[in-house]
């Protein structure tokens, strides 16, 4: 039995010796054994490559203009572990961490004794989070973000009432598939009978593997471009401002306060499944209430800018494409400024296309690494690039204060690269900016 909110810690990331173990059979013995609490919720799933957490975000904001109490499950955390699991964006108690590993425990032991053998970390979470919302909340609905896949990952218990799927990129392709085809269909897997999709995917390879799992399944199919359409986008200071046009209706200049046109394309999932819950689950969610949720939505280390004087932004693109459209708007918002950038990121990616683009994105450019088991080293990263003015250091921290003092008052700093690289700088550098 854990008495203190660091044994209960301490043992929940124990968990991750275990690497991930895709399959359902853990997560519905554990669910058995807890007599359903899955079953007891109203859930929304989202998936896909990027653009999940903006999503959930999004749609919690919205949700809860409406009145609404929203619980979220989410992943990675930015700043604090217990912020995988909140209510109405507020991450649940350090007591209430350790009282729901003191529902698991015991069963994680039985587990192991099994031929199932034990649950992963992420696992014991999941169904951590399960009881929580059924039973410890007062949560009307809980928007549930797929952590790897779709098909088995751990939250694909859930029967929900919709399900989002974002864009498709070729991440994590050792476990997913080698294809966008083989990646959607994976993705395509927390599509249910009776629960509508909606799907940001464009790519007419991996939307054919959408629709075909959709027709299949006879479920409801509103694809960005087709059922709904996005229009009008204009960049604002810190924000954009964009049109949508819906089976439900137009709605025009909708203002957002997260940066980037990718982020157009997030919030109009969360308006296309606002309305799909207003007029097939009976919520009652106003135009007002969608306006007002999606200025106040705000999600940590998604292109945050993090100081003004010098500005210093930080942003959590840890694949190609997040790459792709954090440089895209590097140049749209700040073409003709000197660019900083410090990278991180984990061996199992593909590196060489990323840092590739991130050469031609900055004037300088500082490599490092960071305490996690499948960080990439500094050194290995360096090799990768062939920037003419690139650096390397093993201490982040110096890299970064380093940097910061460097900077002229038209620099930009951009660091970048893996979630769980951001959720270290970030409490770092709000301490640092303090001073």
């Amino acid at each position: 039995m854990f008495l203190t909110y660091k044994e209960a810690l301490d043992w929940i990331h124990s968990r991750l010796r275990l690497g991930i173990k895709p399959g359902l059979k853990r997560m519905e013995w554990m669910m058995e054994k807890l007599g359903h609490p899955e079953k007891q919720l109203k859930t929304v799933h989202i998936g896909g490559t990027n653009g999940k957490g903006s999503t959930v975000t999004y749609l919690r904001s919205i949700l809860q203009a409406g009145g609404y109490t929203v619980g979220t499950f989410t992943s990675p955390y930015i700043e604090h572990f217990n912020e995988r699991i909140s209510i109405n964006g507020v991450p649940i108690t350090d007591q209430e961490i350790v009282e729901l590993a003191n529902i698991i425990f015991p069963l994680a032991i039985e587990l192991e004794e099994s031929e199932l053998g034990g649950p992963t970390e992420f696992e014991v979470i999941t169904a951590m989070s399960m009881w929580y919302f059924a039973k410890c909340s007062s949560a009307d609905v809980v928007i549930y973000e797929v952590g790897l896949g779709g098909r088995f990952d751990s939250t694909n218990i859930i029967q929900p009432m919709l399900s989002i799927i974002t864009n498709i990129g070729l991440d994590h392709t050792q476990i997913l598939g080698n294809t966008y085809e083989e990646i959607a269909f994976e993705k395509a897997g927390i599509i249910k009978k009776g629960s509508a999709v909606i799907t940001g995917i464009k790519r007419p390879d991996a939307l054919a593997v959408i629709e075909q799992q959709s027709a299949k399944l006879v479920t409801p199919l509103f694809r960005i471009g087709k059922e709904f359409e996005i229009s009008g986008h204009s960049a604002l200071p810190k924000g954009e401002s964009f049109d949508i046009k819906t089976p439900y209706g137009y709605i025009e200049n909708i203002k957002i306060g997260m940066m980037g046109q990718h982020q157009t394309e997030n919030s109009g999932l969360s308006i296309m499944a606002a309305q799909y819950l207003n007029h097939v689950h009976a919520f009652k969610l106003t135009e007002k209430e969608i306006r007002i949720g999606l200025k106040n939505a705000f999600w940590p280390g998604r292109f945050e800018i993090l100081s003004d004087q010098p500005t210093v932004i930080i942003d959590g693109a840890h694949n190609d494409e997040g790459i792709t459209a954090l440089t895209h708007e590097l140049e749209s918002r700040y073409s003709g400024r000197r660019i900083h950038i410090v990278f991180a990121a984990l061996t199992d990616k593909k590196l060489d296309k990323m840092i590739s683009k991130l050469d031609r994105a900055a004037d300088r450019i500082t490599f490092v690494s960071f305490d996690f088991p499948r960080a990439a080293s500094a050194s290995s990263l360096m090799e990768i690039s062939s920037s003419s003015n690139k650096q390397v250091s093993e201490e982040w921290q110096a890299a970064i204060t380093n940097e910061i003092n460097q900077l002229h008052s038209t620099d930009i700093l951009v660091i970048t690269g893996s979630l769980y690289f951001i959720s270290e700088v970030k409490p770092f550098l709000s301490k640092f900016f303090k001073k």
